[in-house]
């Protein structure tokens, strides 16, 4: 692993730069820790009790992405707005970051991208404002799957730095913008300018611990964890360091942060964000059981809340419902057509087979690329959407040539574990062999990697080894890929004859 960074300095008891005009003021709260694995790992997300934690804010103001996973994700704390006025305009306009405040904390993202736009026609000096509206882009695109506004997200935050050379709001938005566009290098590069700026803000201190995380870079990634629960303690910073623990093999501890990150969220879409979080942690685990109540507790608290929506698909895929599981997926692609849904559908159309379903498979299939191609018109980096979805059902040496240019870009788990696959469907399993191992070397539990690798060394003659991996993903979680469970149990089957 890399060395980590030297990025966590002393606080020596400063006090976090006072938010812009409109932003909420509540000072952050240092988060207790507790010891939860035996270990002596320290454990962040116990806000003190009966005090606000600085975490809990609307999806809305949170304006990073998430990457893989991920992963989903949310982001990183309230957007500042107001600040920079040149004295034109009046009423309306001159209300306008209390008001977007206030819209956003609904969760009511377009309306108050209206709102500040109409604020900037009448101040257009205002360079908060044009941070804000950037980062809102951002998060626009990413909530409703639409690359074309990070053009948009670009142009407001150049101006904002135009406006104000070096603020600390556009380069944090720059680096929601470029982890965004799956540009970690220049994220990371971005976190770390607004971070010289103002070493408390949020946003770019949990973009920093995303872009690490998806280079690969997992010990300076929880490094860089500690240091954001401790300069700005609250729901972001916890939901990271319990994703840097997932990935390192400590479901326990991850487990834990995120039960104390739902018992400090306070706003209904931060209770929506750690409830799915939990879900997706649950559904690595197998148990779909507790995944469908985590996802349940997200959507009684914001029924439009994608991530949510799309798990609990996936879960009622895994725990038998497949018509279910379509028609929720039908729900989610109409709305936001991307690669993750588009595939999941895809696989299940192929698993029903019924009248028509192969066609439909195949229509699935190539909205994934026209979101490609979409994609890369917006300036994002699609390489390893387009490597996993080409190498299982499409073009076996695009899936190559993408998952080998993602792999020159960041050596995470997730791009090994790429490059590994579409290496194997391209018959070059022995050399797959590495890049599978690596991808299951942090001890991250994930049952699609341990089938991948399975695979692989069955393919490369390692029968015991295959036997091992591909019992292990069975029985992680049984209901991972309706397609990769099928073909798991029958390379096991013929493993066993061949004994």
């Amino acid at each position: 692993m890399p060395p980590r960074t030297n990025d966590s300095a002393p606080d020596g008891g400063g006090h976090p730069v006072p938010p812009a005009p409109g932003a909420e003021t509540t000072r952050p709260v240092r988060a207790e820790h507790a010891r939860d694995t035996g270990r002596g790992d320290e454990v962040p997300g116990a806000a003190a009790p009966g005090r606000p934690a600085a975490g809990r804010r609307a999806r809305g103001l949170r304006l990073l992405s998430c990457a893989a996973l991920l992963a989903v994700a949310a982001s990183a704390g309230a957007v500042a707005v107001g600040g920079g006025r040149d004295g034109a305009g009046a009423g309306a306009a001159d209300a306008a970051p209390a008001a977007v405040a206030g819209v956003l904390a609904r969760g009511d993202l377009g309306a108050g991208i209206r709102t500040l736009q109409a604020h900037l026609r009448a101040q257009p000096k205002d360079a908060a404002g044009w941070a804000t509206l950037g980062t809102a882009y951002v998060e626009q695109a990413r909530t409703q799957g639409d690359p074309s506004r990070y053009p948009q997200a670009e142009r407001a935050l150049r101006r904002s730095l135009a406006l104000d050379p070096g603020n600390d709001q556009a380069l944090a938005g720059q680096a929601a913008l470029a982890a965004a566009r799956h540009d970690f290098t220049g994220a990371l590069a971005y976190a770390d300018r607004a971070l010289k700026r103002n070493p408390y803000s949020e946003r770019a201190l949990c973009s920093r611990v995303d872009a690490l995380v998806e280079l690969g870079r997992y010990e300076e990634a929880e490094a860089a964890a500690t240091t954001a629960d401790r300069r700005r303690p609250g729901v972001p910073a916890f939901t990271r360091y319990a994703y840097v623990r997932e990935l390192r093999g400590d479901v326990r501890t991850a487990r834990e942060v995120l039960r104390r990150a739902l018992g400090s969220a306070a706003s209904p879409a931060d209770v929506a964000y750690v409830a799915t979080a939990l879900g997706q942690l649950a559904w690595n685990q197998g148990d779909h059981g507790a995944a469908l109540e985590h996802y349940a507790r997200a959507l009684a608290a914001d029924d439009a809340y994608l991530p949510a929506l799309e798990g609990r698909a996936r879960a009622q895929a895994a725990s038998g419902d497949r018509a279910g599981a379509v028609a929720a997926l039908e729900r989610i692609v109409a709305r936001s057509p991307l690669p993750g849904p588009l595939v999941a559908l895809g696989e299940l159309y192929e698993d029903r087979d019924g009248d028509g379903d192969r066609a439909r498979a195949r229509d699935q299939y190539a909205l994934v690329d026209a979101w490609t191609a979409l994609a890369r018109a917006g300036g994002v980096d699609a390489g390893l959407d387009t490597a996993l979805a080409a190498a299982d059902h499409g073009d076996a040496g695009a899936a190559l040539r993408a998952a080998r240019a993602e792999w020159d870009r960041r050596h995470s788990v997730h791009t090994a574990d790429a490059l590994a696959w579409a290496l194997h469907v391209n018959g070059r399993d022995e050399e797959a062999l590495p890049y599978a191992r690596r991808a299951t070397a942090t001890g991250y539990r994930n049952a699609a990697f341990l089938y991948h690798r399975g695979v692989i060394e069955k393919a490369a003659g390692r029968d015991g080894a295959a036997r091992r991996s591909l019992t292990a993903a069975l029985e992680l979680n049984p209901g991972f890929s309706p397609s990769g469970a099928r073909t798991a149990r029958a390379a096991l089957k013929e493993l066993g004859a061949a004994r």
